[in-house]
């Protein structure tokens, strides 16, 4: 990890799915539920994994339409119907990260402000959080409908920025995908990878960022506060 930069920063954003939890299981099984409910074939989780990373919408989409065809109106009842098996089974079968409570602690404990800043929906988000005990790390959450838009947009982070009450050059984005990164770059901050997770599809390292990891706890030697800010 030597190559890596180091970043001085008053916050940290972080991603959910693919960066602090392996969520696969329980979207490939409530896409599953939706799709056995309205007649149509079952996909496989490697497929189901590289739809994941622009919200539920466009899940359910890819998983209607990935080869097949679909009209606009039963995309918008499936994902009424996702919404309604995900609910039962969101945090059944997820796994926090290697890492992720030791790094969460730690930064917390050196004093920066954090974020959790996704495109899941916040019924499913804060639920989710609480049920794997992280809720309690984060300053703020930003779900993929607490604006009107989601990443890549900058906005979502401009707005957990300033939630946080720091600048957005002042904080650094950890995530998992394109959208992480085009989202970082666009608001203005530095970006760290995960190379374990949701990508869409993407080979992650053609992604272009700051650095990548294969364990979150590998950011901490090159995340610093930033001089002269209080503890």
């Amino acid at each position: 990890m030597a190559s890596l930069p180091r970043f001085a920063v008053d916050a940290v954003l972080f991603d959910l799915d693919g960066t602090l939890l392996d969520t696969i299981r329980d979207l490939a099984e409530g896409a599953n539920r939706m799709l056995a409910e309205m007649g149509r074939p079952l996909r496989s989780q490697a497929e189901i994994h590289s739809f994941v990373g622009k919200g539920i919408p466009n899940l359910v989409r890819r998983c209607l339409t990935e080869g097949a065809c679909a009209t606009e109106t039963e995309i918008d009842h499936a994902v009424t119907v996702f919404r309604r098996h995900y609910q039962v089974v969101n945090g059944a079968d997820t796994r926090i990260y290697p890492g992720v409570e030791d790094t969460l602690r730690a930064l917390a404990g050196q004093g920066f402000r954090l974020a959790c800043v996704t495109n899941k929906a916040a019924a499913f988000t804060e639920p989710l959080l609480a049920r794997m005990g992280l809720h309690g790390w984060f300053d703020a959450i930003v779900s993929g409908d607490t604006l009107a838009v989601k990443k890549p947009d900058p906005a979502v982070l401009h707005h957990a920025c300033s939630l946080l009450g720091v600048a957005a050059d002042a904080a650094l984005m950890i995530g998992d995908s394109e959208n992480d990164a085009l989202a970082a770059r666009r608001a203005g901050m530095p970006v760290f990878l995960m190379s374990y997770g949701y990508s869409e599809g993407r080979p992650v390292d053609t992604i272009e960022c700051d650095g990548l990891l294969s364990d979150l706890r590998d950011a901490l030697p090159h995340i610093v506060r930033r001089p002269g800010r209080p503890a």
